[in-house]
């Protein structure tokens, strides 16, 4: 099963920053805001935890969950979370595999090197569990208010 849009999202469990086992199925009833990013603490994944930090409550207000994943370890999450307040949870996929059911781990090209990475990607899950709304190759600036936007107007 991987993430198409219009049907429901493919369930996952990952170790989680608050020291859970987290369940993407443990949130129905809540929209959720399933965010994937390369990784802790480089420039462009600090801006983006940053702007979902500072409309955190916002999206709480609209019955929105935030989830952020990266292949970092819950030690590095730590750290990230500590260092930028971060009010939401952080998810471990080290193996990667939660990032292959939604097509987001990819083949990259930085300098002309080739790797394999996270391609920045947010989905949007409706209360029911549908993905109803993705974002690939996100560009930071001015995303998150998009998202945001875009939750509003599907009350």
């Amino acid at each position: 099963m991987t993430a198409e849009l219009g049907k429901e999202a493919p369930d996952f469990e990952l170790p989680a920053s608050n020291g859970e086992k987290v369940k993407l199925s443990d949130f129905r009833g809540k929209k959720v805001v399933l965010y994937f990013y390369p990784k802790d603490m480089t420039p462009g994944c600090t801006t983006q935890a940053c702007d979902f930090r500072d409309k955190h409550s916002e999206f709480s207000n609209l019955g929105t969950v935030i989830l952020g994943v990266s292949i970092d370890s819950l030690k590095r999450h730590e750290k990230f979370i500590s260092k930028y307040e971060l009010p939401f949870v952080l998810l471990a996929d080290e193996e990667h595999a939660v990032a292959d059911l939604y097509n987001v781990w990819v083949e990259k090209n930085m300098y002309g090197k080739k790797f394999m990475g996270i391609e920045r990607s947010t989905f949007i899950i409706d209360e029911q569990g549908v993905l109803i709304k993705q974002w690939r190759k996100v560009k930071v600036k001015g995303h998150i208010e998009e998202a945001l936007a875009y939750i509003a107007e599907s009350k």
